[in-house]
């Protein structure tokens, strides 16, 4: 075996922030492992996000643009990506710890009879083989994961590896392939997509801005979506307020939501529940904001404002936006 694999997300043409993070990665697994670093891309717009892999530090790519690829399937993605891997054998497959991300990456597993590690959010090499930071226990302890053996495939955190540069002066080979599985022989279809939310993706923020009971009802959020619209950032919630029905799902934060690792992380009115430091306790810089010193979320803040929020956070967001203009 030899060589590392990036599996890039592709949508509308565009590839996943988060995957090239993964493909930075591939390159450093490569210099274990030995080999090029091969970008594979399935999708609309494929070969023009291969293109884009390459002057981001792939050597060459792989890349479909078949129909039945058009929309993320597991079944036609899993299909091609484990026959292709089956047949050149790659020592390692990295791709982003995604929802499709995950999906691919376990099916392909169990194809070729490999360890996956999953939600990395460090590595080494040992060799040829990767040591995998992984936290575990919500995030209090830190695993050490390894595949000794076979196939070494890897999924990342989003914004725990930095993305490489693109360097338009780069070049390499982007082959063509073609579907592994006819269109008749797919058990799903897509009929259409409907967007849950506008705003800042929270997986992608750099600044994400979250709102918990001390918000006191739905309308309590509105100086927390001021600040975050004054900070370019996405809007965060803890699972009490979710589960409260005061704001949608798409935006908690936590064990049973969405794990976070942005450069600034704000917390207004919440505890700081175990289940909720799980999705951000590894965020760069975090500042807690709650009346309550004893809170617990003032254990893991780097910065923390004992204070009623609602006079906080609009003080917060006036000033962001004098600075910020």
């Amino acid at each position: 075996m030899s060589g590392v694999w990036a599996w890039i997300e592709c949508k509308d043409g565009k590839g996943a922030s988060v995957s090239w993070e993964a493909l930075g990665v591939a390159k450093t697994i490569a210099g274990g492992v030995g080999g090029p670093v091969t970008a594979v891309v399935f999708g609309n717009g494929a070969g023009t996000v291969a293109q884009e892999a390459i002057q981001r530090g792939a050597d060459k790519a792989i890349a479909c643009e078949d129909p039945t690829l058009a929309n993320y399937r597991l079944e036609p993605y899993a299909d091609l990506l484990g026959s292709l891997a089956k047949e050149r054998g790659p020592a390692a497959i990295v791709a982003g710890q995604t929802t499709d991300g995950v999906d691919v990456m376990a099916a392909v597993a169990v194809d070729l009879e490999a360890g996956l590690i999953s939600d990395v959010t460090a590595l080494a090499m040992d060799g040829a083989v990767v040591k995998a930071t992984v936290p575990v226990y919500s995030g209090k302890l830190l695993a050490t994961v390894m595949v000794p053996e076979g196939t070494q495939m890897i999924a990342v955190r989003s914004r725990a590896f930095p993305a490489p540069a693109v360097d338009a002066s780069r070049s390499g080979e982007v082959e063509m392939v073609g579907a592994a599985r006819a269109a008749g022989d797919i058990a799903t279809t897509v009929k259409s997509f409907v967007s849950a939310d506008s705003g800042v993706s929270l997986t992608d923020a750099s600044i994400i801005v979250s709102g918990g009971r001390g918000v006191g009802g739905p309308e309590g959020f509105e100086p927390i979506r001021d600040l975050a619209d004054a900070l370019n950032a996405a809007v965060g919630a803890s699972r009490a307020v979710v589960d409260a029905g005061w704001i949608a799902y798409e935006h908690q934060v936590g064990q049973t939501g969405k794990v976070v690792s942005p450069d600034l992380y704000i917390a207004c009115g919440i505890s700081g529940a175990v289940q909720h430091q799980a999705g951000m306790r590894t965020s760069k810089v975090i500042v807690a904001i709650n009346k309550d010193a004893d809170a617990p979320i003032f254990k893991l803040a780097h910065y923390g404002v004992v204070g009623d929020l609602f006079q906080i956070v609009p003080a917060l967001a006036k000033v962001a936006r004098e600075r910020l203009k």
